[in-house]
């Protein structure tokens, strides 16, 4: 009886091991919904704590405030992509028109897409009352991905690519419609007829096809 009691204890140890160890990403999955469900402020700690099974003070163990539970989930979900994006444009061998087209693309599959994106949404719509919260959003996500854009550019304009123009309001024009979709996706696409009018993959495929070769059509070239 006792080897058996001993068996199952040193057959649950590892198991209570696993669960620890998963604990951190379970307590943030469950906040990164309820921040998106809720927002920042109407969240309560007992809430995710509770949608991931444990109780408040173990979730302090892993996250000593909120406010630090939000600076990891954004991390986790958003500014920890930036890296891998680095080092797969140190090594890109296309051309710029190419790597802006897979930056906003690939954008699209790891955040816009995901319900990442609606931390985007939260943020606009809580920095004026949480500005420590808008500082480090604009510290770990725009930041790194205006200068990201802005490398990419700079890059078209050095190969003659591209034009010379005015790249910090041009690193605008390229994120705003990110923006836009991100905002579609959570709030105004509620407001539409249809969910299906915008169809990201398509909307950005013709963003970039304008953003590289505009609207107006070539002038016709008589033949001689």
């Amino acid at each position: 009886m006792t080897a058996t009691l001993t068996s199952l204890t040193s057959e649950q140890a590892p198991k209570r091991e696993r669960r620890k160890e998963s604990r951190p990403g379970e307590l943030l999955d469950a906040a990164l919904d309820l921040f998106v469900e809720r927002g920042f402020s109407a969240t309560r700690v007992e809430e995710v704590a509770a949608r991931a099974g444990v109780s408040k003070g173990t979730l302090f163990l892993y996250f000593p405030s909120k406010e630090d539970l939000f600076k990891a989930v954004v991390r986790e979900n958003i500014a920890n992509k930036f890296p891998t994006w680095q080092e797969e444009f140190a090594s890109f061998e296309g051309t710029s028109a190419e790597m802006l087209r897979y930056a906003m693309t690939s954008w699209w599959e790891r955040i816009g897409k995901t319900r990442a994106s609606g931390i985007t949404k939260l943020v606009m719509s809580e920095a004026q009352n949480f500005p420590e919260m808008a500082a480090f959003y604009q510290e770990e996500v725009i930041q790194p991905g205006n200068a990201m854009i802005r490398r990419i550019l700079e890059r078209g304009v050095q190969s003659g690519e591209f034009r010379h123009i005015d790249l910090e309001q041009a690193v605008h024009i390229v994120v705003a419609p990110m923006i836009f979709l991100m905002m579609w996706k959570h709030s105004m696409g509620a407001c539409a007829a249809s969910a299906d009018i915008v169809d990201p993959e398509r909307f950005i495929h013709l963003q970039v096809d304008v953003l590289l070769h505009g609207m107006t059509a070539k002038p016709h070239t008589p033949t001689p």
